[in-house]
């Protein structure tokens, strides 16, 4: 027992140091938390009064601006707020106001920084905020917040800290004891070689034979402790992260231990055509691929795809592989070619005749075919093979995409058994009814099944998945904790809203609002003050661009007003043209968008400007903020990320989204017009209101919608799911292969 206890006492010893070394880390960092948390409130209490208290002074209206100031403090958190007009006044300020703080003085607390203020009263978080128009000599509102609590919470926060090495120290101690007497002699020779400053932390070679039985379990268990110590291994809270590119490269180097990231769909995210003498590289309209290259670039990964440019084979190299982007490459697309056999059973067949119209509620019938079946198989299989050539290890991070890849994740599994294979279902999942209509049904679900973890955008979508592996096969379903149990594999069902980066990419965003709204009007021959509609989509069926002219017929007819004031520019990328449905669907397209301007062009111009070709990001994002409506009226769709990219483009805070009912955006954006699309009526009436709308009512909407979207961007989505994939790896490193923990 002495000698255990001369083992326990260092070590508690040793965890008591570390608890107070931390702690000074501690208190910095929850300082730095609660100073940018705010900080952030007082931007948000400065831009709410900025319009009443403009109002307010305008009116001279002193002692209802004291009143304003005193309903406004009832916060607990907000200690004084006061108003100078110039350093000289004596300001109309709450008696609570500092007396350090004076008219005179402010220019100590002016700045993008925050300020702390040991007061008598306590510490004080000081912001001082411009206030009016002219940019000379405008007022200043001074706003001061009560910090008192962060003490409190840092005191609370070392204490835990405390509890939890002094918990630690105990079971460790604990479990010191309980070796020690099982296996003395070996905890003897321990403790010599402990002294000799040898045995403890040391690997013993896998062969080598150990004459430490008993000191064994604790090294190993030291050993894990340090390695996560050193990388930072620690469960995180996602709501305390700022997800950016960092953030996922400091996920993929702690949580995950390496930046083996593979990302695998049909389309790429650059595409290399030949014009003329030159090859031209450009991104292709996707929302996968707005959503992924981002990540890539933040993650330097393989990103494995169908090569389909004209000169994509002109510029890889003798592995098919290629650096991009091409101005700053920050990753590789590694390319996989298809025969033209392949690419029609495959992507235009199995995947867009069937399983795309399965998936989506636009009243079109799916079609199977065997031979497209067959195709599809072989397809998936030789994507199986390029992931197990580019892995740069035993155990990489596969993010499989989309519903081209439906039995990819288990042949995968079949290739690299320890490879962490996430899976993202981009389009919508059906209910067990609809999905019985595949004959392959069975086959898709096992695919889909060999995944680690399974995303879709909706809980609905997840409810589905669920409900249809119940039903079609023989898996264990824990709908408590949403997993399917299927072949001695878990798969965890997820629910993941995709997104947009955020910020925008700056260069996409250098053109001010007021030439954006200019220049859209001169390209299409508008007049200065006429009203801008936009529609940015595929030319696909599901986009519901058909119902979308119907409800600017019937605007026209029911506020004919709008005849020659209000044109709509319906930007339609080509997409499967070497698909029957879609060719009768684009001649829809455009037989109804002429014969609503040959109805309305004759008194202004045309009500519908249709631009069926490819454009660049930064075209589409000029015209977002350039229109006064953007129109998502989609038929069944996951998430529709156009609505996000239009919210994202408007940092003047104006515009108006109208939305489909029917995508998942709708259930993230409440604060656009949510509709029904098949409503022609309930669309016009929308329509109007947009258009109609005050400023003030689309800044209050599109702030709300702003807010939400930086919050949630496409770094968030991502990060959850690597940090979900973490800690998978984590259990699975406890579980042993036999179900039984590791010791």
């Amino acid at each position: 027992m002495r000698l255990s206890l001369r083992f326990v006492l260092p070590l508690t010893l040793v965890l008591a140091g570390i608890a107070y070394a931390v702690a000074p880390l501690v208190d910095r960092l929850t300082l730095s938390w609660f100073v940018h948390d705010i900080d952030t409130r007082s931007s948000l209490v400065a831009n709410t009064v900025q319009v009443p208290l403009q109002e307010l002074l305008a009116a001279n209206r002193k002692t209802k601006i004291l009143e304003f100031f005193n309903r406004i403090t009832r916060d607990e958190r907000l200690f004084a707020i006061g108003y100078c007009a110039s350093p000289t006044d004596t300001g109309l300020t709450t008696h609570s106001l500092p007396p350090e703080i004076g008219c005179g003085n402010l220019q100590r607390w002016e700045g993008p920084n925050s300020h702390l203020l040991l007061s008598a009263k306590g510490p004080l978080h000081v912001t001082v905020w411009p206030i009016g128009s002219d940019d000379a000599s405008p007022g200043r509102l001074v706003l001061v917040h009560d910090m008192s609590f962060v003490t409190r919470r840092s005191e609370e926060t070392k204490l835990y800290l405390f509890y939890l090495f002094m918990g630690l120290a105990a079971v460790v101690s604990l479990v010191t004891v309980v070796i020690a007497q099982l296996s003395w002699r070996g905890w003897v020779a321990g403790m010599r070689s402990l002294l000799r400053g040898e045995g403890l932390l040391r690997q013993p070679a896998p062969d080598a034979h150990s004459d430490l039985p008993g000191f064994q379990p604790i090294a190993r268990d030291l050993q894990r402790l340090i390695r996560e110590l050193e990388t930072d291994a620690h469960a995180r809270d996602e709501s305390q992260v700022t997800w950016s590119p960092e953030s996922l490269r400091a996920i993929l180097r702690g949580e995950l231990r390496g930046e083996d990231v593979i990302v695998v769909s049909n389309r790429e995210p650059w595409i290399h055509e030949r014009r003329g003498d030159r090859i031209e590289a450009h991104r292709p309209a996707s929302g996968l691929v707005t959503a992924l290259e981002p990540i890539m670039r933040a993650c330097s990964g393989t990103w494995i795809a169908h090569g389909s440019g004209s000169a994509d084979r002109e510029v890889v190299d003798r592995h098919d592989r290629v650096a991009v982007p091409p101005e700053k490459p920050a990753y590789r697309i590694r390319r996989v070619w298809l025969s033209a056999e392949e690419e029609a059973g495959y992507y235009y067949g199995f995947s867009n005749e069937g399983l795309w119209p399965l998936c989506h509620i636009a009243h079109v019938r799916p079609t199977f075919r065997s031979s497209d079946w067959e195709q599809y198989v072989a397809v998936n299989r030789k994507f199986a093979r390029a992931v197990a050539s580019e892995a740069k290890t035993r155990d990489p991070i596969v993010l499989v995409q989309d519903y081209h890849f439906a039995l990819l994740p288990n042949m995968i599994r079949a290739e690299l058994p320890d490879a962490t294979v996430i899976t993202f279902w981009h389009i919508p999942w059906p209910n067990p009814e609809s999905f019985a209509i595949c004959p392959w049904r069975n086959e898709v679900l096992e695919g889909m099944l060999g995944s680690s973890i399974l995303g879709f955008h909706t809980q609905s979508h997840c409810n589905n998945f669920v409900d249809t592996v119940d039903r079609f096969i023989e898996a264990r379903v824990d709908r408590e904790a949403f997993t399917v149990s299927f072949g001695g594999k878990l798969t965890a069902v997820r629910r993941y809203p995709i997104s947009i980066a955020w910020p925008p990419d700056a260069e996409i965003l250098q053109k001010s609002v007021p030439e954006c709204r200019s220049e859209a009007r001169r390209l299409n021959d508008f007049p200065p003050e006429h009203k801008l509609g936009i529609g940015v989509d595929r030319l696909d069926y599901t986009k519901g661009i058909i119902e979308r002219f119907r409800a600017i017929e019937r605007l026209l007819e029911l506020k004919p007003e709008w005849i020659g004031r209000f044109s709509f520019v319906q930007i339609a990328a080509p997409t499967r043209a070497g698909i029957e449905e879609y060719q009768h669907h684009e001649a829809q397209v455009r037989a109804m968008a002429q014969r609503i301007n040959g109805r309305y062009a004759r008194r202004g111009p045309p009500p519908i400007v249709l631009k069926i070709e490819q454009h660049e990001a930064r075209e589409v994002y000029a015209y977002f903020r350039a229109a006064d409506v953007c129109f998502v009226s989609s038929l069944h769709d996951g998430m529709n990320l156009v609505a996000k990219e239009f919210v994202a483009a408007r940092d003047d805070d104006q515009g108006v989204l109208m939305l489909s009912q029917f995508t998942g955006a709708a259930r993230e954006l409440p604060e656009a017009l949510i509709v029904n699309p098949y409503d022609a009526d309930q669309c016009a009436a929308a329509l109007h209101l947009a258009l109609t709308m005050p400023a003030t009512e689309q800044r209050d909407r599109m702030r709300l919608m702003r807010g939400l979207v930086a919050e949630f961007n496409v770094f968030r989505w991502a990060g959850r799911m690597l940090l979900d994939a973490a800690a998978m790896r984590r259990r699975g490193r406890l579980i042993g292969k036999n179900g039984s923990v590791e010791i």
